[in-house]
């Protein structure tokens, strides 16, 4: 169990400084997107599937209440969390349109999306980016493996070269935390 532990903490490790090094501008270019968002009274929307769904909210919750700095909420929604509004969605209409509906009902253009994936391939994450993109959204991808369909769909990929899901969701939640550093570094 131990060697066990040694081999995902260095694995883990190594795929993190990978995506930094390959990452660190279009880490600053995210978080400058967000942050001239929220100085345009825009707001940042996010969503994602299992755990990248709570990924989404907990890089959310980040902005609304803080991250490091004691300052004011920054409108930050996770798509993921009414669950009479996605249920209702997947019974009435399809699953794939959990997140979109939401979209087209709250996006406004000059908002962000933060759609996040460990394959880039979610059918319903793909229809979020479309109806995102339509409305006048920014969209960024938190991706995994070679970035699926979304990559060429979003306005920002940030990919994790990894195919293995969980060292992917390590380093996204990475990128969320770093993204809310830098952005209560700008404003604040």
């Amino acid at each position: 169990m131990e060697e066990i532990i040694r081999r995902v903490a260095k694995e883990s490790q190594r795929i993190q400084e990978g995506f930094i090094r390959k990452n660190t501008s279009q880490l600053i270019d995210c978080a400058e997107y967000i942050s001239k968002a929220f100085q345009n009274d825009r707001k940042l929307m996010l969503c994602g599937n299992g755990g990248s769904a709570a990924d989404a909210q907990h890089i959310a919750a980040e902005f609304v209440i803080k991250f490091i700095l004691e300052r004011h909420p920054l409108p930050a929604m996770a798509l993921t969390t009414d669950t009479s509004i996605i249920t209702s969605v997947a019974n009435d209409y399809s699953y794939e349109e959990v997140f979109s509906k939401q979209i087209q009902a709250l996006g406004v253009e000059g908002d962000i999306l933060l759609a996040i994936s460990t394959s880039g391939n979610s059918r319903n994450i793909l229809s979020a980016i479309r109806t995102a993109k339509e409305k006048g959204l920014y969209a960024v991808g938190l991706i995994g493996g070679d970035g699926g369909k979304m990559l060429t769909l979003v306005d920002l990929p940030l990919v994790v070269e990894s195919n293995e899901t969980p060292r992917v969701q390590e380093t996204h939640i990475l990128a969320g935390h770093i993204i809310c550093e830098l952005v209560e570094y700008i404003l604040f």
